[in-house]
C-alpha cells in the first residue's frame, strides 16, 4: 500500500493510516498520521529559527519538512532497532542512533552526535554529584546554560540535515 505521495506505507510491520480517521494509534495496527509525523508547530519553529526574521515559510514547505524529517527519524531509528534486535536488546540508546547515523552515511552528524552525546553525560554526571551534595541550584543553571549552547548547534545540525536530504 501506498500513501498519496508514494511512500511505502507498510514498514517493520506497521500500517499508516492517511484517511486521519479511525481509531486510535495502535487499534488494528495502524498508526495514524499525526501520530507517525512529528508536530507541524515544533517542524515550523526549526525552520524559523534557521531562517532571517522577517521571512515566511509557506504551509506547503513545512507540511513537506514535517514528512521529510519524520521519514528520516524513522529511516534512523529504524536502523538503530534492527542493530537492538540483532543483538537481542530491547533498548536504542543514543550510541545506537550515532552507529546507525555512521551506517546510513551521515557520518558528520553521527560525530556532531556523539560529542553532543559525550558531553550530555558529562554534564549529567556533574549534575548527579552536584545533586547528591546539595548543589542542586547551580546544577540546574549550569545544564540550562549548556543546553542552551547545545540547542544552537544542533540548529545548525538540523539545518545541514534537511540542507542534504533535499
Amino acid at each position: 500500500m501506498t500513501d498519496k505521495i508514494g511512500i511505502d506505507s507498510y514498514r517493520e510491520g506497521h500500517k499508516y493510516d492517511f484517511g486521519g480517521g479511525g481509531g486510535a494509534s495502535g487499534e488494528d495496527g495502524f498508526i495514524k498520521e499525526q501520530d507517525r509525523l512529528l508536530p507541524i508547530a515544533n517542524v515550523g519553529r526549526i525552520m524559523k529559527q534557521i531562517l532571517p526574521p522577517n521571512a515566511k515559510v509557506s504551509k506547503e514547505a513545512k507540511e513537506t519538512m514535517q514528512e521529510c524529517v519524520s521519514e528520516f527519524i524513522s529511516f534512523v531509528t529504524g536502523e538503530a532497532s534492527d542493530k537492538c534486535h540483532r543483538e537481542k536488546r530491547k533498548t536504542v540508546n543514543g550510541d545506537d542512533i550515532c552507529w546507525a547515523l555512521a551506517t546510513l552515511g551521515f557520518d558528520n552528524y553521527a560525530e556532531q552526535l556523539k560529542r553532543y552525546l559525550q558531553r550530555y553525560r558529562e554534564q549529567e554526571g556533574e549534575r548527579a554529584n552536584q545533586n547528591s551534595a546539595g548543589n542542586v541550584h547551580e546544577g540546574k543553571e549550569e545544564t540550562s546554560t549548556y543546553r542552551g549552547e547545545l540547542q544552537s548547534s544542533l540548529s545548525l545540525g538540523r539545518f545541514e540535515i534537511c540542507k542534504s536530504i533535499w
